[in-house]
């Protein structure tokens, strides 16, 4: 398997960030880390060998970045304006740093086509920033593989509000968009997984999971929101088990 590591400074967020290309050709997948995660833990976790078929056969080229969550969700400090100022800086980063490159990248491997988006996947943590992401950025990115993801914003911060956490929230800004919205008819032609296990560390993801899917419905979205049974529980083996079954559908 071709993998290539990039060490590279961000403007946004003021130190150097680190990414791993996995994969010759294909599809661009960007994979976010799960909490606190860094660029190698997915494939450390054996999420990489999971896709291996895909990537080795051309069909998908995975992109692990890392995580900036240890100053937003994950931080204990008592300024929660500057958390989620973390936040929005890290999207920053993401979109305005870290996808271009991923572009790019991508077309080189694919002869100079370059992808009409980029697809997002995560587990846990890293499937919140997958979802967001999307949602945030339906012109960047073509679609999503969220596995066990938390999608309401309160559960990092429960006592505290404001109009970037609102915008960080996906069960509350799915709620508040009209179903004309130019983003909404987007979604509509995006590629949009969202799954989650019933078994055990599943909540509140499965809630979380389960408005989103009523949210998407509501808005004639035609998302694909599963959940797997009271056995799956909130880890790797699951996750290994999720992230090739959805990647047939979408590659």
């Amino acid at each position: 398997m071709k993998t290539e590591y990039y060490k590279e400074y961000s403007q946004s967020l003021g130190r150097d960030m680190e990414f791993k290309v996995y994969g010759h050709s294909g599809r661009p997948f960007l994979v976010f880390p799960s909490q606190d995660g860094r660029f190698f833990d997915y494939e450390n976790n054996g999420m990489i060998d999971a896709a291996k078929d895909y990537i080795e056969s051309g069909r998908i080229q995975m992109f692990c970045c890392d995580s900036n969550d240890v100053n937003s969700w994950s931080s204990t400090s008592w300024d929660n304006r500057n958390r989620i100022l973390q936040q929005e800086a890290y999207m920053r980063y993401i979109t305005d740093e870290l996808c271009p490159r991923i572009f790019d990248i991508n077309a080189k491997a694919n002869n100079g086509t370059y992808a009409k988006g980029i697809m997002t996947t995560g587990c846990s943590m890293g499937g919140t920033h997958a979802l967001n992401s999307l949602l945030r950025r339906p012109d960047i990115f073509a679609g999503c593989i969220a596995l066990s993801g938390a999608y309401n914003a309160r559960l990092f911060f429960p006592d505290y509000w404001d109009d970037l956490v609102y915008a960080n929230s996906p069960v509350d800004y799915l709620e508040g968009m009209h179903y004309d919205d130019p983003k909404v008819e987007m979604y509509r032609h995006r590629d949009i997984i969202v799954c989650c296990g019933r078994g055990a560390w599943e909540v509140p993801m499965q809630e979380d999971a389960g408005r989103i899917k009523e949210l998407l419905e509501y808005k004639n979205v035609p998302a694909w929101v599963d959940f797997w049974g009271t056995d799956v529980a909130h880890d790797w083996p699951w996750w290994r088990k999720q992230l090739p079954y959805y990647l047939n559908y979408v590659c």
